[in-house]
């Protein structure tokens, strides 16, 4: 990282900069000539009161004494992506709304506060695209309220790491107490490469509809309820997949249509996933896989049939979000082409604050 001038190392950055990616190193001993330097790259969130506040990107803040500082500059809003599909993140994350839909919604300016009957926090979260049209104490304050009706916590989900995403946001939220509960990892890839991956489609059965046997397998769900299936079918255009296990063979669909009411006696299926096209995406969703037949290529089988499917309907690019403590499905999409593009945080409302 080069931040000197004429061999000099400068600060050339100062409280103007706030909202700005920037790259700044300062010192870590606090007696003078003791300790080294750390570097940290950021959105410059704040700067009040000789503290500054930078938000990496994978949301973490980090907070600098002014006089900590030896150099800084301000850099390119978002690094050069490498790999996967061009996207900015508001686009990946309008489609992966409209492809987790909620039950009922509304706006506050360009804020979109959504409800599920509590089914996921993803369609129990404000989805802030831009600003809420007012100060924002007052946008919380209805947010709390239009949740608080509803019998949910208030969430946002905000996100950080691109171009055009909501780091000051976020420092917003946590200046006033919120609390960040969740970091997703929204990852993309292209799709073409997944429908060749090499695995055994014959055991996959795709559906447009779920039934009894495939929610047994879903494990967000114990018993759905009329909220749960309006999510999961919701969508531009919805493919569910499921693979049977050895003693199903039976000629019976394992997505059986019939009216559900919690799953009744049909037998699980090993592996499922559902995918959801809207123009060139294909979003991926509860790939799972009974633990006694995994690493079996089911989970392959699974992603590469609903790929294809997806090819056929137009599709050119793929994205999913998984959260970033799971390191073994974070290891499977590794293997599987996806590149992380941003982070999804959920912040809740503080309990009993003003805001």
């Amino acid at each position: 990282m080069e931040f000197t001038a004429g061999g000099r190392l400068e600060v050339r950055i100062n409280r103007a900069d706030v909202g700005k990616r920037v790259s700044v190193r300062r010192r870590t001993g606090t007696a003078p000539g003791a300790g080294g330097f750390t570097d940290t790259v950021g959105v410059l969130t704040s700067w009040d009161a000789g503290v500054l506040s930078i938000t990496r990107r994978d949301g973490e803040s980090v907070r600098i004494e002014e006089s900590a500082l030896v150099a800084g500059k301000v850099v390119p809003a978002a690094p050069a992506r490498r790999r996967g599909p061009a996207a900015g993140a508001r686009e990946l994350d309008r489609a992966a709304a409209r492809a987790w839909p909620p039950v009922e919604s509304a706006r506050i300016g360009e804020w979109e506060l959504r409800a599920a009957g509590g089914f996921t926090r993803r369609a129990n979260s404000v989805l802030p695209l831009g600003g809420p049209g007012m100060p924002l104490d007052a946008a919380l304050d209805q947010v709390r309220a239009w949740y608080r009706e509803r019998g949910l916590p208030a969430y946002l989900q905000v996100s950080t790491g691109a171009a055009d995403t909501q780091e000051r946001l976020a420092a917003e939220l946590a200046s006033r107490g919120w609390t960040r509960e969740a970091v997703t990892e929204v990852r993309v890839a292209a799709l073409a490469p997944l429908a060749d991956t090499t695995a055994d489609l014959t055991r996959v059965t795709l559906s447009r509809d779920i039934g009894p046997a495939w929610l047994r397998r879903y494990r967000r769900s114990a018993r759905p309820s009329p909220e749960v299936l309006q999510v999961l079918r919701g969508g531009p255009s919805v493919w569910f997949a499921s693979v049977a296990g050895p003693d199903q063979g039976n000629g019976t669909d394992p997505h059986g249509t019939e009216e559900v009411e919690g799953t009744g006696g049909a037998a699980a299926p090993v592996a499922i996933g559902r995918c959801v096209v809207d123009g060139r995406w294909a979003g991926f969703a509860a790939v799972e896989v009974d633990p006694a037949h995994r690493r079996r290529g089911l989970a392959t089988a699974v992603m590469a049939a609903l790929a294809r499917k997806a090819l056929d309907e137009g599709a050119s690019a793929a994205y999913l979000q998984v959260e970033a403590d799971n390191d073994s499905a974070r290891t499977f999409y590794d293997g599987m082409g996806f590149t992380t593009h941003h982070f999804h945080h959920h912040w809740r409302a503080s309990q009993g604050g003003a805001h």
